[in-house]
């Protein structure tokens, strides 16, 4: 029987963030941010981002679409806003980590919610209340011997910043985010081994998520270089004030197979990759690839740098490449590619969920090597999980289905290391406690072990009910990896 232990000192663990998970929404002097004017939707209704404009008319645009110039973020009082509440971590944290704890976590993946340090993101010193809450949060970690990963800026950034200076686009923002990551390197760098500057840039776009208004190329593109500036100053500034850290990003990184062996499918896939390398590269490899500065002159894009951006790319790359794994899509010359350079083509050789998201755990070893191989460095898996419809009686879920699809996952990730020779820090598990999807804003696509009591439009207890996952991921995680053998 073949053994699935895992090396000495992987990090097993689960993620989170704070618009999907904390809630606290007006608590502690936090700050309006950009998601909290994103409403709930569904697989088949968009969510919406509500805005008001300077004539006082109301209106709303999707969620990573175009915003009217000079709307500001609008709450109506007849939307249901998921992020204000969420599942609540922020009042519920001591319990939710002590049920980490008895799964075994050894790493657990949170975000910083900007707004409750910075509560408009202009203020010349933090946020007491803020910088406590997470420190609180930490505490609760340590006590379990739970390793912190933060997610300094998790698609998210104070909305006065989009609303005054059209957040990225202005490199006000970089001033912005820069204080933000001194006053978490400054409070929690001691304790704080693992880092992400930024979330699965590569899709997004947008107000919610970047606070730019607009989303054609040159505005987009042009508040990406700010973003790449800003991580690269990020990681310098990391490296100084917590000598031995680790600083990662995170990308959305689906398996990308040609649909056949046709040389127009094969280019194709090679050419929507790169709408996913477009971020990894400059980040991880320190430099705009070639190609990428033909598909910004294909755009009719020129991005202003300022004299040292360059050379902060260079000299500041990434330390590890972290990426999210859900699912594998395929491409051929005729794909629809959205507008954030996602392809969501199925498979004709593989299952799916109920939200069309093809299941593929060898397409998960394939991504390992493909950023292995890339680049070089470290990865980490940060994101993998199975959303589906649970079935909640007698006080649990009978989730074989997620057991089955996370078994095949790890196997698939053990491979990569051992046969493969993939260097793999540690996995983080999307998401470990129910919580708010991101793209439909619903609670009935959960991916937790624990299984928390509401529904989409967030009537409920909250309370937590352990899932029957919950019993089987104890026993991977505190075997490190062993126990799959068993199954």
């Amino acid at each position: 029987m073949k053994d699935y232990t895992f090396p000495d000192h992987f990090l097993w663990g689960g993620a989170s963030a704070d618009s999907q998970y904390e809630g606290g929404f007006g608590l502690g002097k936090r700050g309006l941010a950009t998601t909290d004017f994103v409403t709930d939707g569904s697989h088949t209704r968009p969510r919406q981002v509500t805005y008001k404009m300077p004539d006082g008319t109301i209106g709303s645009c999707d969620f990573k679409g175009e915003m009217p110039s000079g709307a500001i973020g609008y709450l109506d009082p007849e939307q249901y806003y998921p992020a204000h509440q969420a599942v609540d971590f922020y009042h519920r944290y001591k319990e939710d980590i002590a049920l980490m704890a008895e799964m075994g976590f050894n790493i657990y993946r949170f975000s910083i919610c900007w707004t409750r340090i910075f509560p408009t993101g202009m203020e010349e010193e933090p946020n007491e209340e803020g910088l406590q809450f997470y420190e609180n949060v930490i505490d609760e970690l340590e006590k379990y011997h739970i390793e912190p990963l933060i997610t300094i800026c998790h698609d998210q950034l104070p909305a006065y910043l989009a609303d005054h200076y059209d957040g990225w686009s202005s490199r006000k923002t970089i001033d912005a985010y820069l204080k933000l990551c001194h006053a978490c390197f400054k409070r929690y760098g001691a304790r704080v081994k693992y880092w992400l500057t930024f979330n699965e840039l590569n899709v997004n776009k947008g107000y919610a998520q970047i606070g730019v208004h607009s989303t054609q190329p040159q505005q987009h593109y042009q508040a990406m270089h700010h973003i790449f500036v800003a991580s690269a100053y990020a990681v310098k500034m990391a490296h100084e004030m917590m000598p031995g850290c680790m600083v990662g990003n995170m990308y959305a990184m689906s398996a990308l197979y040609p649909l056949t062996c046709k040389p127009d499918d094969m280019l194709a896939q090679v050419n929507v990759r790169r709408l996913t390398y477009y971020y990894s590269d400059v980040m991880l490899k320190g430099k705009y690839p070639n190609w990428a500065k033909k598909m910004l002159e294909r755009l009719h894009v020129t991005l202003k740098m300022e004299k040292d951006d360059e050379q902060m790319l260079r000299d500041y790359p990434l330390d590890f490449c972290g990426f999210s794994y859900y699912r594998s899509t395929t491409v051929n010359k005729d794909s629809k590619i959205s507008a954030i350079g996602l392809c969501m083509d199925t498979n004709p050789y593989l299952e799916a969920t109920p939200w069309g998201w093809p299941l593929d755990p060898k397409g998960l070893r394939y991504v390992l090597n493909e950023l292995y191989d890339r680049y070089d460095k470290p990865v980490m898996v940060v994101e993998n999980g199975l959303g589906e419809i649970d079935t909640f009686a007698n006080g649990t879920v009978n989730d074989d289905y997620r057991i089955s699809y996370l078994k095949d996952h790890f196997k698939n990730m053990h491979d990569a290391i051992y046969e493969d020779g993939v260097e793999l820090l540690g996995y983080t598990m999307w998401a470990p406690i129910d919580l708010v999807s991101m793209s439909t804003g619903e609670m009935k696509k959960r991916y937790g072990f624990v299984y928390v009591d509401m529904d989409d439009k967030g009537h409920g207890t909250k309370d937590r009910y352990k899932k029957k996952s919950f019993e089987w991921i104890s026993q991977i995680y505190k075997s490190n990896g062993k126990a799959l053998k068993e199954e």
